[in-house]
């Protein structure tokens, strides 16, 4: 597992590093299973707090990317249900808040390409 932090600028590094093992994980580069370093490992390895990169990995398990086995320490996870449902479930009510507000569909599908693009840097 290789990440870079960029500290003087970019997104918190807690960001970073959630993005970026987010990202490995999605794309096979960290299969599932792997074992994750140790929240103090990897601080130390990237010169980083060890709350910040505790920040990363609450915010990881909270999208399903990993999970963490009591001592036995904390590995990617398997993709799909969790995150899956709760993608479908911020879906379901950001669709049904468009509607509320008056947006046209188009307008509404149009804010979340906006967004996706902002997000994934595309």
């Amino acid at each position: 597992m290789t990440l870079q932090i960029h500290i003087d600028d970019g997104p918190p590094p807690y960001e970073q590093v959630r993005a970026q093992i987010s990202e490995q994980a999605r794309s096979g580069a960290l299969p599932v299973g792997y074992r994750l370093p140790t929240v103090r490992g990897l601080a130390e390895s990237l010169g980083l707090a060890a709350n910040t990169v505790a920040k990363a990995y609450r915010a990881l398990e909270g999208d399903g990317v990993i999970e963490t086995r009591g001592r036995n320490g904390t590995f990617v996870a398997a993709a799909g249900s969790a995150a899956e449902r709760e993608l479908a479930s911020a879906a379901q009510g950001y669709a049904e808040r468009a509607r509320r507000l008056g947006v046209a569909e188009e307008d509404a599908v149009a804010a979340v390409r906006d967004a996706l693009r902002a997000a994934f840097g595309d």
